[in-house]
């Protein structure tokens, strides 16, 4: 594999299915009641960064498979996880919760982390560390608010 990474365009296109479909269909909407400046602001730069050094493979910092067979395992493991990623997206798309919340921000955590790890890809790996923290921290933390907000709007 050289500086392009047809294989993580691939899975990017598919875990943004959802995050299309829902920016879409959900315009205007601010879902986000957790409002911690410095976390969003986090989360985006390793959302970015993530998408960016899936696709592409900085010289010197990235050193490819570094073990026998890790194109399949690369493979393997990231299509299970973006078909698991899609399935829970939708069987929990009409619903909030915990289970949803959690398992859509897990799942592409864990896709970015371990294609950094198997591709030895050092500015993916930083980047997904601060994006899997951040987006796991406000998507558990936008369970409970989005919630209390809901408890509110009936009772009001």
């Amino acid at each position: 594999m050289g500086w392009f990474n047809y294989y993580g365009l691939a899975v990017m296109a598919a875990i943004m299915i959802p995050n299309v479909v829902y920016a879409v269909t959900h315009k205007g909407e601010a879902p986000e009641a957790y409002r911690n400046r410095a976390a969003i602001i986090a989360e985006q730069i390793g959302r970015y960064g993530c998408f960016v050094f899936m696709i592409f493979n900085v010289p010197y910092t990235y050193f490819n498979f570094w073990f026998g067979c890790a194109l399949t395992v690369y493979l393997s493991v990231n299509g299970g996880l973006c078909a698991a990623y899609l399935i829970f997206w939708i069987a929990c798309r009409k619903q909030d919760g915990k289970l949803k919340a959690l398992s859509l921000s897990v799942i592409p955590s864990c896709i970015f982390l371990f294609s950094g790890i198997v591709l030895a890809n050092l500015p993916l790996l930083v980047c997904a560390v601060v994006f899997a923290v951040c987006h796991i921290l406000i998507s558990y933390k936008n369970i409970g608010k989005n919630s209390e907000d809901k408890l509110f709007k009936r009772e009001g």
